[in-house]
């Protein structure tokens, strides 16, 4: 077993909640000596909601015992290489599950053949330790990217779905790009891998490669994938865990304009879907969520969206926008999540609503029943100007559980980034509703 290593010891200052406002966390900032951070995943242990794991690139590690009091930073290693695109995902048993990419420059120490694959490791000691790791659909020389993760609630098995490029950013018509999805139980050993697409991308890393690959696990052990292609949003399932899939994947929306967008102030930005089952015993229990951003409003207004199915994706909701500002300003890079144990949804996301320039926020949209409706709630401090010429990642995250919130995102400031995060309770979310509620009726 490998073992983290330069451990030290962030102390942060109890959380403060005044007037409707979250304190920000910093739990990391560019430096000279690794990888600026950035593409941030979070996730909370099920076993005890102040056990909570963060990871950012290319290798970065951040663990809280205490519901965020004290965060620890390290960095992982692996024998096959840690090359970025990291997941976090946490299950049943409290145990966590670390994706990354390898690292392409690597060689197989039997073979000496480049190898480039998605890894696995696992660490069952709240974070502190890890596997060394285990390899998911290595298929030389084929390229593996863009990776996401789910937990099964009830079995414990873990999904992985991804797009493996013939060769990435090739723009031979003879290079295809697809979707991949395997299984493990435990982590350990993965399941060859299965393509769940019907029709192949390019592999130019552009709207016609089919990319974003989310998987979701419903109640009974339905599987869900959805992933963006050609301006429109698929959906491929089993409803015999795997067994079997879709003969023709589903369309679920429209994705005007692709999910590559032309951000201001980014040198590249997505709004490739995020797809989640609702396993919660709430009324919603079984359906499906899925969020997006789109500029079908216009190149000027990126807009969140978000749908739902109750049917295992065969109808869908209409879309409703989740941004609730005036027309003609930017929000971008959204991630979802939802409570298990209250059926909530939470939507991160960056905001441009109160400004003329490329001064950005961050927000919280969060919606108690069954995303009919969601309230938004600025999280960040105060706003950052991102620069194009610096990396600033494909995405942001959120994880929620008994009631805890915890986005976690990139910020960038004179073209260095950090990461930031927020320990937020739902019984404060609601006490702004309710004094915004109150006030309104009082005037």
């Amino acid at each position: 077993m490998r073992y983290i290593f330069c451990l030290s010891l962030i102390t942060i200052f109890a959380q403060t909640y005044t007037f409707g406002q979250f304190k920000n966390i910093v739990l990391d900032r560019q430096d000279s000596i690794t990888r600026a951070p950035a593409e941030p995943s979070v996730a909370i242990s099920y076993k005890d909601r102040d056990n909570i794991v963060g990871s950012a690139i290319l290798d970065k590690v951040y663990v809280t015992k205490d519901g965020g009091k004290t965060w620890s930073k390290s960095r992982l290693t692996s024998s096959m290489g840690v090359w970025g695109d990291p997941v976090v995902i946490s299950d049943r048993k409290g145990d966590f599950y670390y994706f990354h990419l390898s690292d392409p420059t690597g060689k197989n120490w039997k073979s000496e053949e480049i190898l480039d694959r998605i890894v696995c490791q696992k660490s069952s000691d709240q974070g502190e330790s890890w596997s060394d790791g285990a390899s998911i659909g290595y298929n030389h020389p084929k390229d593996q990217d863009k990776e996401w993760a789910v937990a099964d609630p009830n079995s414990g098995s873990i999904y992985a779905s991804w797009t493996q490029f013939d060769d990435y950013g090739s723009k031979d018509s003879t290079c295809y790009s697809n979707i991949l999805l395997s299984e493990s139980n435990g982590g350990k050993k993965w399941s060859d891998p299965v393509q769940i697409n019907q029709v192949s991308g390019d592999c130019i890393d552009d709207d016609n490669t089919v990319e974003g690959a989310v998987p979701a696990v419903g109640p009974l052990g339905q599987l869900y994938v959805a992933w963006s292609y050609g301006e429109k949003i698929y959906l491929d399932r089993s409803l015999d865990k795997g067994k079997t899939w879709l003969r023709n994947d589903i369309v679920v929306v429209e994705q005007p304009g692709g999910w590559t967008l032309n951000i201001p102030g980014l040198n590249r930005t997505n709004g490739m879907p995020v797809l989640i089952c609702d396993n919660s015993n709430s009324q919603y229990r079984g359906s499906l969520y899925l969020n997006w951003s789109d500029q079908r409003n216009g190149e000027d207004d990126t807009d969140i969206w978000f749908m739902k199915s109750a049917n295992h994706g065969d109808t869908w909701s209409v879309p409703v926008r989740v941004n609730d500002d005036a027309p003609g300003k930017h929000q971008f890079l959204s991630w979802m999540t939802m409570d298990e144990t209250s059926g909530f949804i939470y939507i991160v996301y960056y905001d441009r609503r109160n400004y003329d320039d490329l001064q950005t926020d961050v927000y919280l949209a969060y919606s108690t029943d069954g995303g009919n409706s969601f309230v938004n709630r600025k999280i960040s401090e105060t706003p950052f100007t991102p620069d194009a010429e610096y990396f600033f990642g494909d995405y942001s995250n959120i994880a929620a559980h008994e009631g805890r919130i915890v986005p976690m995102w990139t910020r960038m400031d004179n073209g260095q980034t950090s990461i930031i995060t927020a320990i937020i309770e739902q019984e404060e979310l609601t006490g702004v509703e309710r004094a915004e509620k109150k006030g309104k009726k009082s005037r």
